[in-house]
């Protein structure tokens, strides 16, 4: 599958101006740069995520996606998701602001770590934090009694569709990592 127009945009968004690259630690990598490898087997952790300019005041999502799935030459059943969360709320910390979801919002699609197939080669995991529209109820958007997503609803995940309909605009900040 080609690679969506918003990923497209939102890649060259950090291209051009570094300082959208969001913040992204992962496990024992930290200050994870754009491309950066990541062997599998580190990347378990749901992922801890900073910007240099936030509003406290406003909620955030992370969306996060695999553009590779199940090989780089032959993506067929990607973009795959793997995750979404709502509600991230931003606190001050070192010159930085951290993301955190608010104890009680959901998840939309809980973190998947990354699986390429052993014979694959490196996948890229892309992350875009946008702000959260008023209005968005990602609880309608939940699995129901917190279950968390399963496979199918994650490939072939329409990413421009999905940004359309949920009101996001254009992501803050974008980062994206490889793995396998």
């Amino acid at each position: 599958m080609p690679i969506p127009n918003s990923v497209k945009t939102a890649l060259s968004l950090i291209e051009q101006d570094k300082t959208k690259i969001l913040g992204l630690t992962i496990g024992k990598h930290a200050d994870v740069q754009p491309g950066q490898f990541i062997p599998k087997a580190d990347t378990t952790a749901v992922p801890e995520l900073s910007f240099a300019s936030l509003s406290p005041d406003q909620p955030y999502i992370i969306l996060c996606i695999d553009l590779d799935a199940p090989f780089p030459s032959f993506s067929v059943l990607g973009p795959a998701l793997h995750w979404i969360q709502p509600g991230l709320k931003a606190t001050p910390t070192e010159g930085r602001f951290t993301l955190a979801a608010a104890p009680d919002v959901p998840f939309v699609a809980n973190w998947a770590p990354p699986g390429a197939p052993g014979i694959s080669a490196p996948h890229r995991y892309v992350f875009f934090l946008y702000e959260q529209p008023a209005g968005f109820d990602g609880k309608k958007l939940t699995p129901p009694d917190g279950k968390e997503m399963g496979i199918g609803p994650r490939i072939r995940f329409d990413v421009d569709k999905w940004v359309k309909e949920s009101g996001l605009g254009s992501p803050v900040a974008v980062n994206y990592f490889s793995s396998k």
